[in-house]
């Protein structure tokens, strides 16, 4: 396949991926959540407890951020703060079963809008769709490797920018010696 190819499709993936999501925003306000804590109450049920640091990474906010979610989690009975079963230091976070109902309540209210959706399309289009959906975890996996190296390359490109300029020669002629 092409590079142009390639691109044209990333971006009707992209415009696609966030059409969806904005058009399930109207069902997701049912929950009675905000985005942040349905977020994050969805990694805590379909992904397992977690420490609130990794919590944090993987909903792609700060450490003081997810400490508020979680308190406003915590405060309507949706998760709790427990204590790390090998590590007493180490406090993870854990839907409760109340937050477990919710969420698959709201997940369900997806798959049905979802799959009412998929039901009115011509059947060329639907195969087309249900043949394409193995691939689709092997894509994300495959995003998610290379947005993690893109971010690693930015974080050394920055490291290396901020290096003094003496430190830059040391380091060249260490290189270059070696």
């Amino acid at each position: 396949m092409r590079s142009e190819e390639l691109r044209v499709a990333a971006r009707t993936l992209n415009s696609t991926a966030i059409h969806l999501l904005r058009a399930m925003r109207p069902l997701d306000r049912t929950s009675g959540l905000t985005d942040a804590r349905l977020s994050a109450l969805s990694v805590l049920v379909f992904s397992g407890p977690r420490p609130l640091g990794r919590l944090a990474a993987e909903d792609g906010v700060s450490s003081p951020t997810m400490t508020r979610i979680v308190d406003g989690l915590v405060g309507l009975g949706l998760a709790e703060r427990r204590t790390h079963p090998e590590n007493g230091r180490i406090v993870t976070v854990a839907a409760t079963p109340t937050g477990i109902a919710l969420m698959e309540k709201a997940s369900q209210r997806r798959v049905v809008a979802i799959a009412q959706a998929l039901g009115e399309l011509p059947a060329k289009d639907l195969s087309a769709v249900i043949g394409a959906l193995p691939a689709w975890p092997e894509v994300v996996r495959h995003v998610r490797r290379t947005v993690q190296l893109e971010l690693s390359t930015e974080g050394s490109d920055r490291a290396t920018e901020a290096e003094p300029a003496s430190q830059k020669s040391s380091s060249s002629q260490e290189t270059s010696t070696r």
